[in-house]
């Protein structure tokens, strides 16, 4: 039988193209002579593929399903080629990341472009303006020092742009650098703010003044000016462009890991639209700012558990912040208590709870206090979750599957020639993904995508598999920036190697990527395998990071993405494809 016409330019040189366009029209497909990883422990490998509808209807051998009646089904011939299941990214920041996309990239895998640089930054901001003359808000991304008083000011961006409000997002998320205009625009002057956790996050100098850096609460003050500038229906436009980028690597589902019911609705209305080519799920909550339960907070997330709860969009979850990730030490977010109280309130109204550490004390923390709230409300399937952890003590380690905890970690954020510790004095192993799965602990991965830009989840499984020590010129003398993320901010490779003891293998890293995300987010039941009656989620890989070299698997590339049974990127010659595939991640 010919070979499906879509796919015959997988034997061209690869071109990275993403290709925007709308879903392919649902069709019944049968894929054969593959090297399918199911990722079913009971029988991992297949040769061939059937799905019908949105649903994987048959797996098995290129002889079985051949014999098996498939009706006017498509036909792709893989030739050989590596199929896994669809990329579950169980955290990142989608809106955020759609904001990333359409603004200036600063900081890339090639290069920084940092306060040191600073013509560099001017000229690039003055282009970009010029050329988004019809944006209100410039968004830009960059690398700076998130750590008073070493946070940079808004004289810079005002010799860049002084028309218009400018609003740099660090890498972190963590911290914005913003403009006059910008700080105009959200009322910031030399009064205080009226909410206190909102105050002590504006930098202001000697005098008062506010200098232009915001961090982790007192950035809320800028979102809500920001999100009142931005019409709903660029917001919707700029997510779409941001859901299929995340197609082209294969990322099907994500968890977006703050946000609110407006954002959700966002994603209902493209999910309406026909436009929603990810599946999602959302937190409610913003970075780094206390939970209040006010009526309207708790009316927001019952009207969201009510109205969407399907598999493409949901939102039974709450994400805290027991710390921050700015200054020289992360900051604490609450006191133990105040915590434990809201945990304890919105686990017993049936939420699932999401909790942020980047201290060691903060995950003990957060255990103690699951525990405690387990035990007084009951026994449920929970599927509480710590985001990063990544500074763990050893002794709290066997805890999480003691609880029943998963832990969501980001291998692109390692590793640095002492991991993630910000105290050097007595640092503690990190990113111990080994120590976790030999414990048997539920492992998640994700990206934080846009604080991983691009959201790469195969350079991803090269770190988990082979902890490469990275190191960037570019941001070695930035204050509070404790770790030269795989790929990020011109970051290379050093040659070392930190903890290999720690490494995890290309399987356990596949599976942390996709059926432990999907049993993170409630989704399991539905993808995260390839199985006969789940949702037919799979992406197609130029090569096979089984057979590479370590070092190689992160040049693997999404040749073809499946989500639903539509195939929503395709890799290949298009004459209505966007800009190449490393100037759309890392030039902008």
């Amino acid at each position: 039988m010919p070979c499906s016409p879509h796919l015959q330019v997988w034997h061209a040189p690869l071109m990275a193209v993403l290709v925007l366009m709308a879903p392919a029209a649902m069709s019944d497909t049968l894929f054969m002579h593959g090297h399918i990883y199911t990722g079913n422990s009971a029988s991992p490998w297949a040769e061939a593929l059937l799905v019908q509808g949105e649903r994987i209807a048959a797996v098995g051998t290129d002889k079985a399903l051949s014999r098996r009646p498939h009706g006017k089904a498509e036909l792709v011939d893989l030739h050989g080629r590596t199929v896994i299941p669809g990329i579950v990214d169980s955290h990142l920041h989608l809106l955020f990341g759609a904001y990333a996309l359409h603004g200036l990239n600063l900081t890339t895998p090639q290069g920084s472009v940092t306060v040191a640089k600073a013509d560099e930054l001017v000229v690039r901001l003055k282009n970009y303006a010029a050329t988004h003359a019809g944006d209100p808000i410039i968004f830009a991304r960059a690398d700076f020092s998130a750590a008073p008083p070493t946070t940079p000011t808004k004289d810079l961006l005002d010799r860049a742009v002084a028309d218009r409000p400018v609003v740099v997002h660090n890498s972190s998320e963590h911290s914005m650098w913003v403009n006059s205009a910008a700080l105009r625009l959200a009322g910031i002057t030399d009064f205080p703010v009226s909410e206190p956790q909102e105050e002590r996050g504006i930098i202001r100098d000697a005098s008062g003044h506010p200098t232009g850096t915001l961090i982790e609460a007192g950035m809320e003050v800028m979102e809500r000016a920001v999100d009142a500038q931005i019409p709903d229906e660029s917001k919707l436009a700029m997510l779409e462009v941001a859901t299929r980028y995340l197609n082209s690597y294969g990322i099907t589902s994500v968890v977006n890991a703050t946000g609110n019911l407006a954002e959700v609705r966002l994603y209902a209305t493209l999910r309406e639209r026909r436009k929603l080519t990810v599946r999602t799920r959302t937190a409610f909550g913003s970075v780094a700012v206390a939970h209040r339960l006010t009526p309207e907070f708790l009316a927001d997330l019952e009207e969201a558990r009510s109205r969407f709860h399907d598999e493409w969009v949901s939102a039974n979850l709450v994400k805290f912040f027991a710390d921050g990730f700015s200054g020289l030490v992360p900051p604490l977010v609450y006191e133990p208590h105040a915590y434990e109280a809201l945990v304890e309130e919105l686990d017993r109204r049936g939420y699932q709870i999401m909790t942020h550490a980047a201290r060691n004390d903060s995950v003990h923390m957060i255990l103690d206090t699951y525990q405690r709230v387990a035990a007084r409300n009951g026994p449920r399937d929970r599927r509480l979750r710590i985001e990063h952890a990544d500074l763990t003590d050893a002794a709290d380690i066997p805890r999480f599957a003691q609880l029943g905890v998963t832990v969501v970690m980001e291998p692109s954020f390692c590793c640095a020639s002492i991991g993630l510790n910000y105290d050097t004095e007595h640092p503690l192993l990190t990113d111990r993904w080994r120590t976790f799965l030999e414990e048997g602990t539920a492992l998640a991965f994700g990206s934080d995508w846009p604080c991983t830009l691009p959201p790469d989840p195969f350079l991803g499984m090269q770190q988990a598999v082979t902890r490469d020590i990275w190191r960037s010129a570019d941001t070695a003398a930035i204050v509070g920036n404790p770790f030269d993320g795989a790929g990020q901010g011109g970051a290379v490779r050093t040659g070392e190697v930190y903890l290999p003891a720690e490494r995890i293998s290309v399987a356990e890293a596949i599976r942390a990527y996709t059926l432990g995300s999907a049993r993170a987010a409630f989704l399991d039941d539905q993808v995260g395998t390839l199985e006969v009656g789940k949702g037919a989620d799979l992406v197609v890989l130029s090569q096979d990071p089984f057979a590479v070299p370590p070092e190689a698997i992160g040049a693997t590339r999404a040749l073809m993405t499946m989500v639903g049974g539509q195939v929503v990127y395709r890799i290949g010659e298009a004459t209505n494809s966007a800009a190449p595939h490393t100037n759309d991640a890392t030039q902008r």
